[in-house]
C-alpha cells in the first residue's frame, strides 16, 4: 500500500470526500519540523486540513493557504530545537566561545612549532 492508498482509505474511513495533495502535505510538514519545531509537521498539515474543511476549500485555494503558511514556516525566526530567549544560558555561552578562542590559540601556537620545526 502506498501513501495515495492510504489517504484514499482514510478519507473512507473518517468519511471525508476529499483530494489530498501528498506531495504538497509532505513538502509543507517537513518545512514546518526543520524550521519551527519537530512537532511541527503533522500540527501544520492537519490544521491546513482543518482550515480548509472549515472553508470548503478547492484545490486552489489550499495551494494559496498552503503557500502562506510555508513563507510562515521559512520565516519563522527560531531554528528548530533553539532555546526561548529567556531559556538561553548566555553565561555558559560566553564560557564555551572563551574555551573556543582559547583552542584557535592553541592551535596556531602548535602550527608555529610546527613552520618552525620545518626550518631547521
Amino acid at each position: 500500500m502506498n501513501l495515495h492508498d492510504w489517504i484514499d482509505e482514510l478519507c473512507d474511513l473518517l468519511d471525508v470526500d476529499s483530494e489530498a495533495d501528498e506531495s504538497l502535505l509532505g513538502d509543507l510538514a517537513e518545512i514546518a519540523h526543520d524550521n519551527v519545531h519537530p512537532a511541527a509537521g503533522p500540527v501544520t498539515a492537519f490544521l491546513l486540513g482543518f482550515a480548509a474543511g472549515a472553508r470548503d476549500a478547492g484545490p486552489d485555494a489550499v495551494e494559496r493557504m498552503a503557500a502562506k503558511v510555508q513563507a510562515l514556516a521559512e520565516a519563522w525566526d527560531r531554528p528548530a530545537g533553539a532555546a526561548e530567549p529567556q531559556d538561553a544560558d548566555t553565561e555558559a555561552d560566553d564560557e564555551v566561545d572563551e574555551d573556543l578562542r582559547h583552542l584557535d590559540e592553541i592551535d596556531e601556537d602548535v602550527e608555529a612549532d610546527e613552520d618552525e620545526d620545518a626550518l631547521v
